[in-house]
C-alpha cells in the first residue's frame, strides 16, 4: 500500500476515516543521503510529499495567498481575459461537470516576461499585486528546480546537468467554493496530473485533498501551515522510468468555506520531448516507456477521457 494511514476517532458505530500519512521533506537537508532516500521513497511509494525548511518566506507566501483572492473576486467579465497560451492555461470558469472549480494562470512567465504583463494588463492588477505575483514566480520556480534536481539525484543521475529552471510551467491558482449544498460533492474529479509535477501551496485551513491508495481508499490529506505539497504527475512517471508514482487524487467539499491553492504546475522539457534519461535507462538496465511528447500525452487524455495515467500504457514497452 502506497499511503500509510491512520484511523481518526468516530462516533460509535460510524466509519472510521482515514487520513493519509504524506512523507514530510526537510527542503534544507537534502544534501544528506538519509534526506535525500526519503525523498526517493516519498516519490516511489506515495507519489507525494511535503517540502519543509524551503527558502520561500512565509510573508511572500502570505501575501501570494492575499493577491489569489483578490483575483478570484474580480468581475467574471475581467477573470475571462485571461485567456490560454496551450491549452488549459488561463482562465477556467466553473462548468456543469466541475461546478465548485475555477482557476487562473500564467503559462511560462519563468522564460516569457511578456507572459506576466499580458496577465496583468488584462485584467488591471494593482503595481503592488503584479510585484507579488513576479516575486513569487521566481521563487517557486527556483524551488521546483531545486527539487526537481534532487529527485534526479536520487535516482542516480547526477553527471547529467539538467537545466529544470528552463522547464515551463504554470503558474496556476484554483478556488473551490465549498457552500452547504455542496457538501459531499467533488471539487475535483479522481485523476493524475500530466506534467511532471505540481508544487502546491495549498489551503492551510481548508481540507479537501484525497489521495486514492492501492487498496482504493480514500486518504484525506491533513493541510500543513509554511510548506508545499509536491505531487508527481503521469511525466514524472514517465521520466523516472516508470519509478515515481503518479498518484491518483481528487478534492471533495468537506467543509463550508472556500478553499485556495495555488503554485507551479510543471509540464516537461522545454522540447517537449517526455522520456527516461539515458543515465537512468543504463542504470535500469532498459528503458520502460518509449518516448513521446508532451503535446501527444495531453491529446489522449482529452480525446479518451482517461486522466488517471491509464494513456501511458500505449507507450509502455513490452
Amino acid at each position: 500500500m502506497r499511503i500509510i494511514s491512520k484511523a481518526k476517532d468516530q462516533e460509535e458505530g460510524e466509519r472510521e476515516e482515514m487520513e493519509a500519512s504524506v512523507p514530510v521533506v526537510d527542503f534544507q537537508k537534502l544534501s544528506e543521503e538519509e534526506e535525500l532516500k526519503k525523498l526517493r521513497e516519498a516519490c516511489e511509494k506515495c507519489g507525494c510529499f511535503r517540502i519543509i525548511n524551503h527558502p520561500i518566506p512565509i510573508t511572500l507566501m502570505n501575501e501570494m495567498k492575499s493577491v489569489v483572492k483578490f483575483l478570484h473576486d474580480l468581475p467574471l467579465e475581467i477573470k475571462m481575459r485571461n485567456k490560454s497560451t496551450i491549452f488549459d492555461s488561463g482562465y477556467r470558469p466553473p462548468i456543469p461537470v466541475s461546478p465548485l472549480y475555477e482557476g487562473l494562470g500564467i503559462y511560462d512567465m519563468n522564460k516569457s516576461p511578456q507572459a506576466l504583463e499580458d496577465f496583468s494588463s488584462d485584467l488591471d492588477l494593482p503595481t503592488h499585486h503584479r510585484q507579488i505575483i513576479k516575486t513569487y514566480g521566481q521563487a517557486i520556480n527556483d524551488l521546483t528546480a531545486a527539487i526537481s534536481q534532487k529527485m534526479a539525484q536520487s535516482l542516480g543521475v547526477v553527471d547529467v546537468d539538467f537545466d529544470f529552471k528552463d522547464w515551463p510551467f504554470i503558474l496556476r491558482t484554483i478556488k473551490y467554493s465549498f457552500t452547504q449544498e455542496n457538501m459531499g460533492k467533488l471539487g475535483v474529479e479522481l485523476h493524475s496530473d500530466v506534467g511532471f509535477f505540481n508544487l502546491l501551496q495549498d489551503d492551510e485551513a481548508v481540507s479537501g485533498l484525497e489521495l486514492l491508495d492501492d487498496s482504493g481508499l480514500f486518504k484525506a490529506v491533513p493541510p500543513k501551515s509554511g510548506s508545499f505539497l509536491c505531487i508527481i504527475g503521469d511525466v514524472g512517471h514517465v521520466w523516472s522510468n516508470g519509478k515515481f508514482w503518479n498518484i491518483r487524487h481528487r478534492v471533495l467539499c468537506k467543509d463550508i468555506i472556500t478553499r485556495y491553492s495555488f503554485g507551479a504546475f510543471v509540464s516537461a522539457p522545454r522540447d517537449g520531448n517526455v522520456e527516461a534519461p539515458t543515465k537512468l535507462v543504463e542504470l535500469d538496465n532498459g528503458r520502460r516507456y518509449r518516448p513521446f511528447t508532451y503535446e501527444d500525452l495531453k491529446k489522449s487524455r482529452n480525446r479518451t477521457g482517461k486522466r488517471m495515467g491509464e494513456v501511458l500504457d500505449q507507450y509502455r514497452i513490452a
